[in-house]
């Protein structure tokens, strides 16, 4: 029996996460330095990910400020 994965579960590399936004991975370790960005996660020496339900999170939260950016913009 497979189970099916979920966001909770599931970890990204930096590389991922670069490729997710399209920016470079010294963009990601920059934002996340800067704390602009969810926080990585050590699980194990040498070895840093992101968690999905974070970056899930953390792009919500940007679509509700662009929403309402644009929503604030219209009303001009």
């Amino acid at each position: 029996m497979t189970t099916p994965f979920e966001a909770e579960n599931l970890f990204l590399s930096v590389v991922q996460v670069a490729k997710r936004y399209g920016v470079s991975t010294d963009s990601i370790w920059r934002w996340t330095k800067q704390g602009n960005f969810p926080a990585a996660v050590r699980v194990g020496p040498n070895c840093t990910r992101w968690r999905l339900a974070d970056l899930n999170e953390y792009d919500q939260q940007l679509q509700a400020c662009c929403v309402m950016s644009a929503s604030w913009a219209l009303a001009a």
